[in-house]
């Protein structure tokens, strides 16, 4: 048993968003207690630590901050070396010039366990413990990607991305849709929960991955959706892109005769629920933000990627208050910052400059790319913050890694917590980050 000493901050409970600063917990000299199993059994103030827990090996981080384990609900495996890619235009255009022909070099096994490697070593990098992960399109990669996710320890979702249809330069990434339709059950069959057998306990977890609606058709929908049907209540998730680009959006709307673009996702065997994370939604309708909420489908924000591609701002207020769970999305690799509070400071930056002029706060900002990331993977009666009960699933944030950063976080009130925790967020980066751990086991970002 380990005792973990720090500046413990996360966000308590089972809170909406709308609570999330009521369940701002900040306690300056907090310590985390984990048993041999990597639950946690204490969480708060040390001087409160009960007596039967004193004999716990004292691991002292202090001056560092002890946060949740950050969750990316929306990030490429494929494009992990297409950081900042010139494609000379918005969404469309970059994929084609870019994107395409880059994942279709994955089709070599070896490169793609290197790139596996690389993908599991920057997560452990930028702290991010759990990942909903857009996959590739050849088995050999799926296969490299969850064998590595395993043996570094992470927490991964992924799936094949699904294409039957593309341009030219998309050619080595399709299959028709029975190859699709098979390629999908085999790796449901082979990779869902197969490092426990049991969904509630694995680290590892299947997705059905159609690339974005333009990428299939009408009648490959409809057969992902009887799949599905046949193995949601397995815990299998759904994982697509909704809205991202007005010309994507035009063209859906024209290929598929729908009104709207949420539509062709919810045909007869619908798509969407709880276990359903669509990326973007920048331009909903307030009917499909609406349908979203009821079905319990989630948001994966991406303000970094939106502004790289030029794609618009998610409106923050008008989608949160549709009661649709909004987490965080790096969307690497048209968003370029693997560490998610670097999302967050787009995040902040990007909404301030709406029309309304929302500054969102910083509790708002924590529990986005923590417990809101837990929620749309169902997974938050696990992780997603540091209570008594959960998975050890944190990371150790020291200042005195970083030039200035100890200097910037003195100007703050120790007992401030929002301003404490705004400071952090938007100031720390990729070199404060010296510890990550999962269910209480360290991780190395071996390459």
């Amino acid at each position: 048993m380990r005792a973990y000493r720090g500046h413990l901050i996360h966000i308590a409970g089972a809170p909406r968003l709308a609570q999330a600063h009521e369940h701002l917990v900040s306690e300056p000299d907090g310590v985390l207690v984990v048993d041999e199993s990597g639950f946690i059994v204490y969480s708060g103030d040390h001087a409160q630590l009960p007596a039967d827990l004193a004999h716990a090996q004292v691991v002292d981080t202090r001056p560092a901050f002890l946060l949740p384990g950050f969750i990316d609900t929306h990030i490429h495996f494929p494009q992990t070396h297409c950081t900042d890619s010139y494609g000379g235009g918005q969404l469309l255009n970059w994929l084609q010039q870019c994107i395409f022909p880059a994942e279709a070099g994955l089709a070599d096994p070896q490169y793609a366990r290197q790139v596996a490697r690389d993908f599991c070593a920057r997560r452990v990098d930028v702290g991010t413990t759990t990942a909903l992960v857009f996959g590739s399109a050849f088995p050999d990669a799926q296969d490299a990607l969850f064998e590595e996710s395993l043996r570094v320890g992470l927490r991964t979702v992924s799936g094949r991305g699904i294409q039957t249809v593309g341009p030219d330069s998309a050619a080595r990434l399709l299959t028709d849709e029975q190859t699709a339709i098979t390629l999908t059950q085999h790796e449901i069959e082979r990779w869902h929960a197969a490092d426990t057998g049991d969904p509630a306990t694995a680290l590892v977890h299947t997705a059905i991955v159609p690339r974005f609606a333009l990428s299939v058709t009408a009648s490959t929908l409809h057969a992902l959706g009887e799949l599905y049907d046949s193995v949601r209540s397995d815990g299998v998730y759904f994982h697509s892109h909704l809205s991202e680009n007005t010309s994507e959006i035009a063209s859906v709307h024209s290929s598929y005769g729908v009104e709207h673009y949420l539509d062709t996702y919810d045909g007869p065997y619908s798509l969407l629920g709880r276990r359903s994370v669509l990326a973007h939604a920048v331009h909903c309708t307030d009917y499909e933000l609406s349908r979203m909420a009821d079905t319990g489908t989630s948001i994966a924000h991406c303000p970094t990627s939106q502004l790289f591609l030029g794609s618009g701002t998610m409106p923050w207020g008008r989608t949160t208050a549709a009661g649709v769970n909004v987490a965080l999305g790096s969307d690497i690799a048209a968003g370029d910052e693997w560490l998610l509070p670097r999302v967050l400071n787009d995040c902040f930056k990007v909404h301030i400059s709406e029309p309304a002029a929302l500054s969102v706060p910083p509790a708002d900002l924590l529990f986005t790319a923590t417990l809101a990331g837990a929620r749309a993977l169902d997974i938050e009666d696990r992780v997603g913050n540091l209570d008594v009960g959960k998975e050890a699933d944190f990371v150790v944030v020291d200042p005195q890694h970083q030039p200035l950063l100890p200097e910037i976080l003195a100007q703050v009130d120790t007992h401030d917590a929002d301003r404490l925790l705004f400071t952090l967020l938007m100031g720390m980066r990729e070199s404060a980050v010296t510890q990550v751990y999962v269910r209480g086991r360290r991780l190395t970002a071996a390459r």
